[in-house]
C-alpha cells in the first residue's frame, strides 16, 4: 500500500473522529445511525481502510458538510493571504510597517541569513 492511501486514511480517519466529537457521538451510535456495520467504522476510524466513495456521501450529508471536508486535510485560512518573495528578487521592493527597507538593511538581512557569509 502506497504512503499516500496511508495519509488518505489518516486524513479520513480524522475527520471522522472530529465530526463524531462534534456532535457528541459515539462510533457505535454513528454507524447504528447509518447503517453501517460497527466493525468497518471502526477500521476507518483507525485508518485501517477507506470508506467507499457512496459511505463518504452518506456520512457527508449526515454531517450536513462536503465531502472535501471529510476527504482533504483542513487548511488554515491564514495561508491564503500568505505572500512570499525571495530576497535575492531584485524587482520586489520589500516594506515593513509600510515603509520600504531600505537597500543597506536588506544586504545586512541577506548576510545575517547566510550566517555573516558575504
Amino acid at each position: 500500500m502506497t504512503n499516500n492511501a496511508n495519509y488518505n486514511k489518516q486524513i479520513m480517519a480524522e475527520h471522522i473522529k472530529e465530526k463524531l466529537n462534534q456532535n457528541g457521538m459515539t462510533a457505535k451510535e454513528f454507524s447504528e445511525k447509518l447503517g453501517f456495520k460497527y466493525t468497518t467504522v471502526l477500521d476507518w476510524i483507525h485508518a485501517k481502510t477507506y470508506p467507499r466513495i457512496d459511505k463518504i456521501e452518506k456520512m457527508a450529508n449526515f454531517f450536513g458538510v462536503d465531502k472535501a471536508d471529510l476527504i482533504e486535510p483542513h487548511r488554515d485560512p491564514r495561508e491564503d493571504d500568505l505572500k512570499t518573495a525571495d530576497l535575492a528578487d531584485d524587482d520586489t521592493i520589500f516594506t515593513f510597517e509600510g515603509k520600504p527597507i531600505p537597500e543597506r538593511d536588506l544586504e545586512y538581512m541577506k548576510r545575517l541569513l547566510r550566517g555573516g557569509r558575504k
